[in-house]
């Protein structure tokens, strides 16, 4: 009973491996631009002229792992690269951005 509990807990994406690393990753070098909990911040928003989506959206969410890494990788629309992560540190991010649906 206990295993199909936390595959239900794991399926749900509320235990996300990395997720806990993610987080202050994260808050390091995402959360100045995009807020602690993946709002966006209105005053970066304006100054750079453009619209900050949800990281919890469902447009967001449908992404695939590989298109947020492309992402935090090689930058999009006027969001620069993020450097100096390690692939580790990308995916602790990835499977972090995850839980906040």
């Amino acid at each position: 009973m206990k295993a199909i509990t936390i595959v239900f807990i794991a399926g749900c994406g509320l235990l996300s491996a990395g997720a806990p690393e993610g987080k202050a990753v994260f808050a390091a070098k995402c959360q100045p631009c995009h807020g602690p909990n993946g709002e966006g911040k209105a005053a970066i928003a304006k100054m750079y002229n453009v619209e900050m989506h949800l990281l919890a959206s469902k447009e967001i969410q449908s992404k695939s792992d590989a298109d947020f890494k492309k992402t935090i990788t090689a930058g999009q629309g006027k969001m620069k690269p993020v450097s100096g992560l390690t692939d580790k540190q990308i995916e602790d991010v990835i499977a972090y951005v995850r839980t906040l649906k």
